[in-house]
């Protein structure tokens, strides 16, 4: 309820699609992917880029919100995804080795590491060997003022912005994404995670707050 509250009030700003994807467009291409699942498609804005460029995108999301406002602009722009609403921490309603690629933009670290290694393995049991992987989590570090579970002095009021919950995770307490949980990666923990991914690079976006990763499952 709360992800479809953020989208039907703030859909526009989801819109812009990652500044990742033309490259990835280009890759796809040249290794021939048809079928592409859009993790956590949120608004829609790589389900329907990647159709629009006639890939068969699948997508599963939470929220009814985004699932709205995806299938208006589909719709709109004359183009097909097939879309579904569920938890990318279940088990995903695709068979094994479905998927030529899939694709997540801020989405799987919205969970305790134990979801989050739930998401990967059902990734790599949909994917078909040498299947592609491109992931955005996050990174950012709290920064110094925003110490986690005091109550700090910021733009002229006091307020308590985090609080911990788990190794790594926290919670916002205030705005947009109150209460929702987010895993904080490193280079590290990437790799480890993702052992089963042969992993062409890892980097940041423009913005310095998420980790990009761009894999081969090895299987």
């Amino acid at each position: 309820k709360q992800w479809s509250g953020i989208f039907k009030k703030r859909g526009k700003v989801f819109t812009k699609i990652d500044e990742n994807m033309p490259k990835l467009l280009e890759l796809f291409k040249k290794n021939k992917v048809k079928r592409i699942l859009d993790l956590g498609f949120g608004s829609g804005r790589h389900a329907v880029y990647f159709a629009k460029h006639g890939f068969d995108v699948y997508g599963i999301d939470i929220a009814e919100g985004g699932l709205d406002i995806t299938n208006s602009w589909l719709e709109k722009e004359k183009v097909a995804a097939k879309l579904k609403i569920g938890s990318i921490y279940d088990s995903l309603p695709y068979g094994d080795n479905f998927f030529d690629a899939v694709i997540s933009t801020q989405s799987i670290h919205h969970g305790k590491i134990e979801d989050v290694r739930k998401c990967i393995k059902e990734v790599e049991r949909i994917l078909k060997p040498k299947g592609l992987l491109f992931i955005t989590v996050r990174k950012r570090k709290f920064k110094k003022e925003w110490k986690i579970g005091t109550v700090v002095k910021k733009y002229g009021k006091q307020r308590s912005d985090y609080k911990i919950i788990a190794p790594r995770t926290y919670i916002p307490t205030e705005g947009g994404e109150k209460g929702m949980p987010h895993y904080l990666f490193n280079m590290a923990l990437l790799k480890k995670e993702f052992k089963h991914f042969k992993i062409y690079n890892i980097w940041t976006t423009s913005l310095k707050i998420h980790y990009c990763l761009l894999g081969e499952l090895k299987k």
